[in-house]
């Protein structure tokens, strides 16, 4: 069964969200201090596994997700350079960008992608837009009362102030916070990376946890890169597509 053509939104979360969720947690658990006390391979385990699941993924996806995987990839090594060891923004255990790092992003950003484009979920888009609304705006303000997280704070009201007048991209974006969110907290618990405990350790006016709830508008970033550099390859192609993607979105609009 197609995940994109599936009508059941059970099937198509468990192929893609599910798969995803899944690997995260498996893959980030050899490089976490359970493993470290273990080996001092940790993290070659870790980057196996990583290329390995990244292969599978690349060879099953059509042409055109293959190529933004790629795109994913280079601004993901620009980006984690930058702001982890230029900016010092975050560290990863060994002070280094783990090779995983890169390739990891392009799986998250297959996995959203799928999600939001799967048909029994476009049908519910609404409602699953409001429910991830809702678990947001909860996470963040728990993560404000209780642990002082300024700055996870304002990069979540940042994000949802923007994805007002963004219904197209609203999904996707909800759907990269919540995974971004898991994804953090599964590897600050294994110790895998630690952030500071305000903004790039210098902001002391924006407090922040490990991890800050809102990190993933910065995933952002990658995503509209991602984009842009298969739209700056492929003009018509992605004019085409863009109009029938707009055709179907307001069919969806007029039947809820």
């Amino acid at each position: 069964m197609s995940l994109l053509a599936s009508n059941s939104s059970f099937y198509a979360t468990f192929k893609s969200l599910g798969a995803l969720y899944a690997f995260i947690f498996f893959g980030l658990f050899l490089d976490s201090y359970i493993i470290v006390n273990l080996t001092e391979n940790a993290q070659l385990f870790a980057n196996i596994s990583m290329l390995t699941g990244f292969a599978i993924t690349f060879w099953q996806v059509n042409s055109r997700v293959r190529e933004q995987m790629i795109y994913a990839v280079l601004i993901a090594i620009v980006g984690e350079y930058l702001f982890s060891i230029v900016l010092g923004m975050y560290t990863y255990r060994l002070g280094n960008v783990p090779h995983y790092v890169p390739p990891g992003h392009a799986l998250v950003y297959v996995g959203v992608l799928y999600f939001s484009k799967a048909s029994s979920i476009i049908k519910n888009r609404k409602k699953i837009e409001k429910f991830f609304t809702i678990f947001i705006i909860i996470y963040a303000t728990a993560f404000l009362v209780f642990t002082n997280d300024v700055f996870g704070f304002v990069m979540t009201a940042a994000t949802l102030l923007i994805l007002r007048n963004k219904p197209r991209e609203r999904l996707f974006y909800l759907t990269m916070y919540i995974t971004v969110a898991y994804l953090e907290i599964i590897g600050t618990n294994y110790l895998c990376w630690k952030w500071p405990s305000t903004a790039w350790g210098v902001f002391d006016f924006l407090p922040s946890f490990n991890p800050p709830s809102g990190i993933s508008f910065f995933y952002f970033g990658l995503d509209l890169g991602t984009l842009w550099l298969y739209k700056k390859r492929h003009k018509i192609a992605w004019l085409r597509m863009k109009n029938i993607r707009k055709i179907r979105f307001n069919n969806s609009i007029s039947s809820n």
